[in-house]
Order: structure tokens, then C-alpha cells, then sequence
């Protein structure tokens, strides 16, 4: 049998976007790819009607059915801008009804002769004839997003577009727009704005446009709204709401609101909604809801697993569930397209109807490799709680014999690990590693009370991390406690800086788009004005002495442990200063440490990244555990 490598990644397909038509039979999804040629991805729509074919070539997205279910709408992106393409459901050439020189991010279907889009319109700079003006001037914030790019002079709008390629302008909104929702009559569209992202970022409020253009406010700025769905009848709408009593660390709550604001609460579960579940190897897929004759459904995340409810009669119910991680679904006449994912294997197409389940996909044969098959164990920290934890055997495991063991921290914090498969962690098993992983507090599934870590960093988060370590090393022989590496990305490069600099357990560490200096952070970060104050309470001026003494930066003098820093040069999440700082201060105390700088990627690198940089960040992960372990 084949041992996961590097390249393996290469021969991946990740499936997509499931959109199921308008009877509930047939399904149209993506599927990328890597092109190790091109050093890009290859992204088409695929098609099942009793059986998966390839619909379409192109580096298309969000597919969305017509009402009618005889046509296709579809984004091609391109050097360009983007299109709008229309295709008949039975096959054909595509059309092109509409070209942007700004990116369309999502479409929806108004009628079966129009269609709503969101287009992120970057305002045109003005220019000498001569010279290229290529100076920013920049008057608000954020003024850049990460994947993006600088952002100040981008607002995403609302257009009408009729199949013989007119289009209308429906929104001039100030704010930012983040999704919107067309009502079945076709007499509305809801939409969710930003209204302040400088002072009030997590604050949003829910609009409705009438198609005559006559807006209408229907919150009071004082929540969070996230994903709408239309009633049936086009007279309610279902909608995700966070009341921010805990700033970001509160879960949403499921609400119907009527056109008039009125609200009425209908799942008050306090878990996250939506997949909070980690993986570096899955398609993207739209988190959304979906009110049909039967309920609302939704995903919700519970501890290390993903799942699909329906809201019915004042219940809430469990519809599809089992030990894995759905990555995202479409609903229609009560049958449901999804994917789903576990830790030994991908994502997969699978349609649920009449009660009954059915995979339909088999993109990714792992039969052929070595899988490790991860572990659990409950951790029972000194505070009385408990925390869900695996181990993954080295891929030759042999009894008896020790072996190193890397220890993998999430980002977030408040995403999880669960039942999903993770390319990286079957690569170190691969190369003779045990892989331990876990959820410790700050982390989604759980509770607003478990993750919220608010003001704590590296407090009892970093307490949970290394009572798991311990309780492994205790449990399972064949862990060498003399042997131990660290490494995560975002939240947890800020955990694995912090962790070098508290204790020397660990004899090597690789740090992924992390946080050095949270005062850095907060003025150099598409989210640190109001991530930092959000997580670590107060802004740097008020609240100095946290700030400070939560920075790894701090604390630089204590590191021992041969560190490893990835981090991308357009990362605007985790701005690279952030490695620049730790690194410099590393290496002016005599401390072992190297940097690799990735250009051209941004902090979705591991997720995304371009082929070749994907292969080599995992391999110098790899040569540096090897190095010191």
C-alpha cells in the first residue's frame, strides 16, 4: 500500500457547491482539481441525473437552477473580471449573458428571464494620461481584506440582469453587503449589510428591497445577522441572528422574522451554526439555510461533528447526522443533496430522500494508502471539564517500538477538529509520526461558555493543550515524551509562539500564519481593530498591559525550542510582520530559527494555496520534525 505524501495532493478531487433542482432529482456541483502544469486549480460543474458526468470545462462556480429547472446559471471567472453564463440543463454550450470587470460573488434566480447578482465594483481611479496614478489614498478601514487584496475603494452591490445581458443596478449601499436572498413571488430581495465596518464591525442589520427599488430597514443595528431564507410563501423570512452578549464568541439563534421586523425565536440551541469543522482538503461550499413546506433546515455543529436539522412545530430534530462532517447541502420537494466527509475520507455526494440516504460519488479512492485512523480519548482537566482529543498512529505502527509525536493546535479559535479528513496530519503519520490533536476551551461545538476565552490567551486554553499532551503520553506507550513537536495556523501559530515561550516540552515547532505582537495586529490586519478587542478586551492604549502580556513577543527571551515560521506575503489576516518580529527577535538572542515567506499566497495558503507552495510548506513541515525530532 501507498503512503500519503506531499503529491498526493495532486491527484485530489474536491467536490462542491451540491445544488439540487427544483424537483429534487437532479444535482449540479463543482469539482476542483490542482494542475500541476499550470501551477493553479482546475474548477468545473458537474452534473448527477442517475449518474455524475462532467457538465461543464471552465473555472466555474456557484451553479444555480432556474425555477423552472431548465437552465443553469454559473460564474466563469477569468483574468478578466467574471461572467455571467447561462446553459441549458440538458447540455449545450454555455452563454454568455454578462461581463464584469469586477468579481460576481454570488447569483440568484429573480424569475426565469432575470437574475440577481452581488458584484464586488471596484471604483475606478482616476489617472494621468501619461503616468499611471498608482497611489492609494485611503480614508477608512479596513482598507484591505485578506484574499482580496486593498478593499477601501470595493463595495459589493445588488444588479438585476435580464438574459439578454441589461442590467440594473438595484443597491448604492455605503456599507457592505454580505448576502442576500430573492423571495419565491419574485417581489423581493433580502439583504444583509454592514452599515459601519469601522466602528460597529460586528454589527449588521437585514434590508428588503422591493424590485421597484423602495428599500426598507428591517433591524435596529444592534445585532448580528447572518444567513436569510424566504418563506414559502415569500411573506417571512428565516434568519440567523447573534446578539453579540458575548461579542463574537455568541452562537446565533434561529428566528422568523414578517416583513415588519416582528421576530419570533425558533432553535435556541447554544452550538454554532454552520460547519465549524477543520480540513486542507475540501471544495467550497456556501453555508446556508433553506425554508421549505416541511421546516427550515440547517447545519449545526455539535462538538467534533457537522450536521443537518430541520426547525418543524416548535421542534427542532436531527434530519442527517452520523460520525463525520457535512460540508454543505441544498434542499428541494424535501429531498436533500449534501456532502459529507470523515477522517478517512473526502467529501463525497450523497442525496438523502424518503428517509433513506444514498453516496452517490467516488472521487477519491484512498483504499490504496496507508490510513491512520485517529483515536479519540477524553481529557479530564484539572478544572473539572472535559476535553474531546485523538491520537493517530504512525502509518507503520509497530508495537512496542516509540515514536515522535507532533501535536496539531486549530485556528480560530473557535473552529474544532472532528470527523474530517486532514491531508497534513495523514502526511506526518505517513513519515513515522504520532499525530495528537483536540479541542481544548476556545474552541466551537461546545457551548458560548467553553469557548469563551475572552481575555484569557494562553491562559486556560494553553492549561487544556498541555494536560492533553500529558494525558497522551501517559496513556499511549509508544509516544517518546522526549520527542514531542508543536505546530497550528492562525490562533494556533499564536498558541504554538506561545507555547515555545512558556515551556521547553517541546523539541521542535513550526508556526503557520500566527500572532507575535497582538499590538502590531491591531493596526496592520484586515480584522485585528476589532478582533483584538473583541478576544483580548479593550484597544492597545486602554488595555496595554494585556495586550503586551499576551504577545508572544513578550516573552521572546525564554524560547529553547528550533522554530519553524510559514507564513504568506499577501496575508493580510496575519499580517507577515507578525513572523518578521518573532523571527528577527529569535535570531538577535542567538535562538534557532528559519522563516519561509510564501509570495503571492494569503492566509488561506494550506486551504488553497498554488499547487507547488501547498507540496512545499508541507514538506518543510516535515523536514523540520525530521531535523529535531
Amino acid at each position: 500500500m501507498k503512503k500519503f505524501s506531499s503529491e498526493t495532493f495532486l491527484d485530489l478531487k474536491f467536490p462542491g457547491d451540491p445544488q439540487i433542482d427544483p424537483f429534487g432529482k437532479r444535482i449540479v456541483f463543482t469539482i476542483s482539481k490542482a494542475n500541476e502544469k499550470q501551477d493553479g486549480y482546475d474548477k468545473s460543474i458537474y452534473m448527477y441525473d442517475g449518474r455524475i458526468f462532467q457538465f461543464t470545462t471552465g473555472k466555474d462556480s456557484s451553479p444555480r437552477w432556474s425555477s423552472d429547472g431548465s437552465e443553469i446559471a454559473f460564474v466563469r471567472s477569468n483574468d478578466n473580471g467574471s461572467d455571467l453564463m447561462i446553459i441549458n440543463s440538458k447540455g449545450g454550450e454555455a452563454k454568455k449573458v454578462l461581463h464584469f470587470e469586477d468579481q460576481i460573488t454570488d447569483l440568484g434566480w429573480l424569475n426565469n428571464d432575470e437574475l440577481v447578482l452581488s458584484v464586488a465594483i471596484k471604483e475606478k481611479q482616476k489617472s494621468n494620461k501619461k503616468i499611471k496614478d498608482d497611489v492609494h489614498e485611503i480614508d477608512k478601514i479596513p482598507f484591505w481584506a485578506n484574499g482580496e487584496g486593498f478593499v477601501y475603494n470595493v463595495k459589493k452591490q445588488l444588479f438585476l440582469v435580464k438574459k439578454n445581458g441589461t442590467k440594473k443596478q438595484l443597491t448604492d449601499e455605503k456599507g457592505e453587503i454580505f448576502n442576500f436572498a430573492v423571495s419565491p413571488d419574485g417581489k423581493y430581495i433580502a439583504f444583509v449589510e454592514a452599515t459601519d465596518m469601522e466602528h460597529h464591525p460586528l454589527v449588521s442589520d437585514l434590508f428588503i428591497l422591493e424590485i421597484n427599488g423602495k428599500i426598507k430597514k428591517l433591524t435596529e443595528s444592534n445585532l448580528s445577522i447572518g444567513n436569510i431564507s424566504w418563506s414559502p410563501d415569500s411573506s417571512k423570512l428565516a434568519v440567523m441572528i447573534s446578539d453579540l452578549a458575548h461579542g463574537s464568541f455568541t452562537n446565533e439563534r434561529l428566528f422568523t422574522m414578517d416583513l415588519k421586523g416582528k421576530m419570533k425565536k425558533v432553535c435556541d440551541i447554544d452550538l454554532p451554526k454552520g460547519n465549524s469543522i477543520n480540513s486542507d482538503s475540501r471544495g467550497s461550499s456556501p453555508n446556508r439555510i433553506f425554508w421549505t413546506q416541511k421546516g427550515i433546515y440547517f447545519m449545526m455543529t455539535e462538538g467534533p461533528l457537522s450536521k443537518i436539522y430541520i426547525a418543524h412545530d416548535g421542534k427542532v430534530e436531527e434530519v442527517i447526522s452520523g460520525q463525520r462532517s457535512i460540508s454543505g447541502f441544498s434542499v428541494s420537494d424535501g429531498n436533500i443533496a449534501f456532502l459529507a466527509m470523515n477522517f478517512t475520507s473526502l467529501d463525497e455526494l450523497y442525496i438523502y430522500k424518503d428517509g433513506k440516504e444514498r453516496k452517490l460519488s467516488r472521487f477519491n479512492d484512498l483504499k490504496k494508502f496507508k490510513v491512520s485512523t485517529p483515536e479519540y480519548f477524553a481529557v479530564k482537566t484539572s478544572d473539572g471539564k472535559t476535553v474531546d482529543a485523538w491520537i493517530m498512529k504512525p502509518a507503520d505502527y509497530e508495537k512496542g517500538k516509540k515514536y515522535p509525536a507532533v501535536l496539531e493546535i486549530h485556528g480560530g479559535p473557535r473552529t474544532a477538529y472532528g470527523n474530517a479528513f486532514f491531508l497534513e496530519f495523514q502526511i506526518l503519520a505517513s513519515n513515522g509520526f504520532a499525530v495528537i490533536f483536540s479541542n481544548p476551551r476556545g474552541s466551537d461545538g461546545y457551548g458560548e461558555e467553553f469557548s469563551y476565552i475572552y481575555g484569557n490567551y494562553g491562559k486556560r486554553d494553553y492549561q487544556d493543550i498541555i494536560e492533553v499532551v500529558d494525558e497522551a503520553i501517559k496513556k499511549y506507550d509508544f509516544i517518546d515524551g522526549k520527542r514531542l513537536g508543536v505546530t497550528g495556523g492562525s490562533y494556533g501559530g499564536f498558541m504554538t509562539n506561545w507555547i515555545v515561550t512558556q515551556t521547553n516540552k517541546f523539541k521542535a515547532a513550526v508556526s503557520q500564519r500566527s500572532i507575535s505582537n497582538w499590538i502590531s495586529f491591531f493596526g496592520t490586519t484586515d480584522i485585528g481593530y476589532f478582533f483584538g478587542p473583541d478576544q483580548l478586551g479593550g484597544d492597545p492604549w486602554s488595555n496595554t498591559k494585556g495586550y503586551m502580556e499576551m504577545s508572544p513577543l513578550t516573552h521572546v527571551k525564554n524560547v529553547q525550542t528550533p522554530l519553524l515560521m510559514i507564513h504568506s506575503m499577501e496575508d493580510y489576516r496575519c499580517y507577515m510582520v507578525e513572523a518578521f518580529q518573532f523571527f528577527t527577535a529569535l535570531r538577535y538572542f542567538g535562538k534557532e530559527a528559519k522563516l519561509a515567506l510564501f509570495p503571492s499566497e494569503n492566509h488561506e495558503l494550506s486551504r488553497s494555496g498554488k499547487p507547488y507552495h501547498r507540496i512545499k510548506r508541507l514538506n518543510l513541515i516535515v523536514e523540520w520534525f525530521k531535523k529535531y525530532l
